[in-house]
């Protein structure tokens, strides 16, 4: 069909080695709840995940039969789809993968990305936005610019106890600095005697 719009990427294979890496590539993303792909690839997978993981939500019988058709390792993945993601994302209506660009990591240069599922515990955004809460109130700096509150919005949104762990990721990133600068401190102290 010539001039038609594409309704999703080929990413230049066959249709079953195309369905093979993205059940791979949810199937990981699921087990890991992080992966670094491709950017393109990171898309297509997105919306496979975003599907599975509304499937998780209805919890019926049909499906579990569905979920489990799409992964590799079932017996592994279903309890958590169908438990700790589903408790997860109770609350929300969607958005439960975030795609981050990221610099290529290939010989060849190609856009590359991160595939993360939010609210969960290696959410590169909740982590960025405590870092940069950190260093700000480090800096003497109490109120927060416009994007960093932005920030703080989104992550504490839908996760529980929202507020309360990001500060605690705070004081954390906050006592890891200082007990960084105390080695470095107790290093040039051992220098000086020697």
């Amino acid at each position: 069909m010539a001039g038609g719009a594409a309704k999703y990427r080929h990413l230049s294979r066959s249709s079953s080695h195309r369905q093979a890496l993205l059940r791979n590539l949810v199937t990981s993303l699921i087990k890991h709840e992080s992966i670094t792909t491709t950017w393109a690839k990171a898309k297509e997978a997105q919306r496979l995940a975003e599907k599975l993981i509304t499937l998780g939500k209805r919890d019926t019988e049909h499906a579990r039969r569905r979920a489990q058709s799409i992964f590799y390792t079932p017996h592994e993945l279903l309890p958590k789809l169908f438990g700790t993601l589903k408790d997860r994302y109770a609350e929300r209506q969607g958005g439960y993968t975030r795609v981050l660009r990221v610099e290529p990591k290939k010989d060849d240069q190609a856009p590359s990305a991160i595939l993360e599922l939010v609210d969960g515990p290696k959410d590169m955004r909740f982590a960025l936005t405590a870092k940069a809460i950190a260093r700000q109130r480090e800096q003497g700096i109490e109120t927060l610019n416009e994007l960093t509150s932005l920030n703080v919005r989104k992550v504490t949104r839908f996760r529980k106890n929202g507020v309360e762990a990001l500060e605690a990721a705070i004081k954390k990133i906050s006592l890891d600095k200082k007990d960084k600068d105390d080695g470095k401190e107790d290093k040039s102290e051992k220098s000086r005697k020697k």
